[in-house]
This record gives C-alpha cells, structure tokens and sequence, in this order.
C-alpha cells in the first residue's frame, strides 16, 4: 500500500500543478517532492505526471488515482487538523455546467456535501460561455461538453455521454428499413428535426459521425433544452438526437423509438474544468465527489 505521505504529495502536485507549487505549499524541498514522487510512481508500477517546462501534467492513471483518494486525503487532513469537516468546507462555490446534466446527474450527486456545510451557486449554459466565466474566475468549476483549449484552465474527462437518434413509435415507423440499411441519409431525410441550437450541434455531429455529411432535413423546432425536446419528440413532432440517459426512461416506457443504431455508439466526453494553480478543498471535494460517482454511472 502506498505511503500516505507519498499520497498527500502527489495530490498537491496534481492539485497545483508543479513539483515547486507543491512543494512551498508542503513546506518541502523541491528534490523531496521529486523523491516521493519517484517512489509513488515506482509503486505504482505507472507514470503519474508528464513534465515539462509548463509543470507537471496528470496522465489519465493520476487523474484516476486523485478522483479515488482526494476526498479521503482532505478528510483525514480534516481531521487531523480542524476536526470538524463542516467548518473546513463552509464556503461558497460557485459551478457551471448544462442545465441537462445539472438537473438529471450532478447536483443531486452534490446534494449530500450540503450537510457538510457546502454552498452553491450554479450557472447554466453553454459550454463555451460557462468557460469564458471560468477564465474571467467568475466560476469556479465548469462541467464542460467541449475540451477546454483556453491556457490556465485544466480539464479532466468526467464521463462520456451516449447519444441516440429517437422519434415517436409512429414516425420511427415511417422509415424505411431497408432504405435505412442500405442508404441511411435518404431513408431519414423526411424527418422533422427537433434541434438544440440553430446550427444542429448534437444533430449535425451526429449525421457527420455515422453518414458523413450533415443533415438536410426540414427543422420544425428549436429547442435549447433537452428534456423540453424529449417532450416534444414525444409528442411526435419530430426526432432528435439525444444523450442516452436523457431519453432512457422514455425508451423503457416505448414513448420514443431508437431510429437508428450504429455499430459504434456515437459518445461525448464532458469534462470538469478549473482554473490551473491553486485549487481551494472545497473545489477539489466537488470535482472528486462527481468523478466517484462518474465511475458508478459508467457512462451517461
């Protein structure tokens, strides 16, 4: 089992970003800090960081390894220190993400931290913009569908999303089967669509990924959120394509059809992001908390 000082070092390191940053907030020397880190990655039998110039960037085994023992690192410091967890996460953070995901997955998932004093304040909207108020630190965290490109911002995968082309039983019947095998863009072309945004973002990806062209099908509604488009595909005027878990219960009830089904599902990664350097506990408990319940979920 890995020391819990060698463990604690690494969690700042990924925390912060740097050997250096890790080491003044451990009050460590710089070669220390390299020392346990080395030991840490022996092991583990993995490397956890790829150095550079620019710091210390996590692979995808240290961003496993901190969204499994982060929350227990800082409760044990909890304890060993204030005592008292609700005292230490008696802050307000302030998340951004999807109104979807936010109202289905994440912040019942954040529920349970309120008891331990934790405050927040969520903005829902559009990826992009969500990380624009990142960047400007008027958000804290972002639960992003887009890869952060921005410089200063670090961004973990979450969890990937599955998305399904749905319809109404009736119209899912209109379709041509074997059109549809043979030629899928014709065999769909009659559809109405039921669109997030003006520009199709989850249609067109999705047309692009499995047909390799973008849809030329009439739109009958814009709708910029999910579930209000799910009740409208219902409803029956027209199909969409959505994240899985939105129309899961939908499916499960025969209100809505699978129109089509690749050999590949199409997925999504959403991402948590926050600002690069010093991250404050109460942040690193949140992303920590959605990453332990990403791997319960296993994909959305």
């Amino acid at each position: 089992m890995p020391n819990l000082d060698r463990l604690a070092t690494f969690l700042s390191i990924y925390r912060l970003g740097s050997l250096s940053a890790a080491a003044a907030e451990l009050g460590l020397t710089q070669p220390a800090v390299t020392g346990q880190l080395l030991k840490l990655e022996e092991e583990l039998g993995e490397q956890l960081f790829v150095r550079s110039r620019l710091g210390a960037a996590p692979t995808a085994r240290a961003a496993e390894l901190a969204a499994r023992i982060g929350t227990r690192i800082d409760e044990l410091r909890g304890a060993l220190t204030a005592g008292d967890d609700e005292v230490q996460y008696r802050e307000q953070v302030a998340l951004g993400g999807a109104s979807d995901g936010m109202a289905t997955r994440f912040l019942p998932a954040l529920a349970p931290l309120t008891e331990r004093g934790l405050r927040l304040t969520v903005t829902l909207g559009l990826a992009d913009e969500l990380l624009s108020a990142l960047e400007a630190a008027r958000l804290d965290l972002v639960i992003s569908s887009v890869r952060p490109r921005q410089r200063g911002i670090t961004a973990i995968p979450l969890i990937d999303e599955e998305f399904v082309l749905v319809a109404a039983p009736a119209l899912a019947r209109s379709v041509d089967p074997a059109l549809l095998a043979a030629d899928p863009v014709p065999a769909l072309a009659h559809l109405p669509l039921i669109a997030y945004a003006g520009d199709l973002p989850i249609i067109r990806r999705y047309w692009r990924s499995e047909f390799g062209r973008r849809p030329g099908n009439r739109v009958a509604m814009v709708v910029p959120d999910l579930r209000a488009i799910l009740a409208v595909v219902v409803a029956g005027a027209g199909a969409s394509v959505l994240p899985r878990y939105i129309a899961a219960a939908a499916l499960e009830a025969g209100s809505v059809s699978i129109v089509h089904t690749p050999e590949v599902p199409p997925l999504n990664t959403l991402y948590l992001a926050h600002r690069s350097g010093t991250v404050r506990p109460v942040v690193t408990l949140i992303r920590d908390r959605l990453m332990d319940r990403a791997r319960a979920w296993g994909s959305l």
